[in-house]
Order: structure tokens, then C-alpha cells, then sequence
């Protein structure tokens, strides 16, 4: 009989990448995988620098320093936030210029979110690229994919944004929304699930050549 044909979610098949990879790029990743112990460091890592940042007062310098800390890269020193702030992963958050975090925000990046330029994340909003198996008897399994933010977009208190998400340049998100499709630019949403409820275009100003 010929060989049977390698397991092709082992992570000695080379024709696959390795554990960070593969969590990143949306493939299913289990906990049980020999692998995973490159993505539990990382996690507890950043539990540790959330804590660290979360406890007691911390100038806006040294509030931004932590967070370069926690999110493993230099930061645009525009960048501003207010703890208490908290991510299960960290290494895959990119902001850009003049973005703003207010308290109590949650980033579940290992999918990776990347958030655009002169975006304002409002208190207690919820940014999940992470979610589990449906089948009961894979549960502990995980699927990440991305959540990208546009350029100049504000997103309400208390609003969840699911994986796979793109919210366009300059859209409003209202709080306490949950953003499980894509928001076009410019568009104003709210809402469970969040539907287009009005546009910003209007406010935009136009600029003569």
C-alpha cells in the first residue's frame, strides 16, 4: 500500500507555517496544537504589561511607552490613550497618526486589527478578531481574522466590532452598536445587528482645485 499522505495541519508538515502565521491568517488553531506555546507566552506577556499599565497613574508618556511595550513595535508619538486598556495578544495592533483610545477598550487582535489615521475609539468599545469553533466537540479550536478601521472614523461607547470587519474612512459607528458587516465610508451606524442609519458625506468639506 503507498504512504499514507502527512496530517496536513501538523506543524512538521513544512508545506504550512508556523503557529503565529497561521493564527494571524484566519486558519483554525488549537490549543491542543504542540505549537501553542508560542502564542500562550505572548498572551500571558501581555496580561502581565496590562496589568502593569492598568494599575495606578501613568503620564501620557508613560502611558505610551507601555503600550509600545505591549503591542511589540514603535507607535506614531500622536497616539493617545486612556487606561485601563486590555488585549489577549497585543503584537498584531497597528495604529496610525493622531488616534485616540478612551478608557476600558478591549482589543482582541490576534487576527490582527489595524486602526487608520485620526480615528477616535470611544470608552469600552470592543474590537474581537478571535472567535471559536461551532462544533461543541472542537470548541476550545479558534478562528481569528482582521478587523480594519479607516482613516478619521469614530466609534461610539460601549460599540462591539466582530471579526472580519472593514469600517471605511470617516463612518461613525453609534455606540453601542455590534458591527458584524462591513461599514462603507462615510456611513453612520447603529444598532444590533448595526445598519446604515445616515451619512457624514454632507459634512464634508469640499475643496476647490
Amino acid at each position: 500500500m503507498p504512504n499514507s499522505p502527512a496530517n496536513p495541519d501538523s506543524p512538521a508538515n513544512p508545506n504550512i507555517p508556523d503557529i503565529l502565521e497561521r493564527d494571524r491568517s484566519g486558519m483554525p488553531v488549537s490549543p491542543s496544537d504542540p505549537e501553542y506555546a508560542a502564542i500562550s507566552e505572548i498572551i500571558h506577556e501581555s496580561m502581565r504589561l496590562c496589568a502593569e499599565l492598568n494599575t495606578g497613574y501613568h503620564t501620557p508618556e508613560e502611558t505610551h511607552d507601555m503600550f509600545e511595550r505591549i503591542v511589540g513595535h514603535p507607535v506614531d508619538p500622536s497616539f493617545r490613550m486612556n487606561p485601563p486598556f486590555h488585549t489577549d495578544f497585543g503584537h498584531n495592533i497597528t495604529v496610525g497618526r493622531n488616534v485616540f483610545v478612551n478608557w476600558g477598550c478591549v482589543m482582541m487582535d490576534r487576527g490582527g486589527i489595524t486602526i487608520g489615521d485620526g480615528t477616535f475609539i470611544g470608552p469600552n468599545v470592543q474590537l474581537i478578531t478571535t472567535n471559536h469553533d461551532r462544533n461543541p466537540y472542537n470548541r476550545p479550536t479558534t478562528i481569528s481574522r482582521s478587523i480594519t478601521i479607516g482613516e478619521r472614523v469614530w466609534i461610539g461607547a460601549g460599540a462591539i466590532v466582530l471579526q472580519g470587519v472593514t469600517v471605511g474612512d470617516n463612518a461613525i459607528v453609534g455606540a453601542g452598536a455590534i458591527v458584524t458587516h462591513d461599514v462603507p465610508e462615510n456611513a453612520i451606524v447603529a444598532g444590533n445587528p448595526a445598519q446604515v442609519i445616515g451619512s457624514v458625506a454632507d459634512s464634508i468639506p469640499t475643496h476647490s482645485a
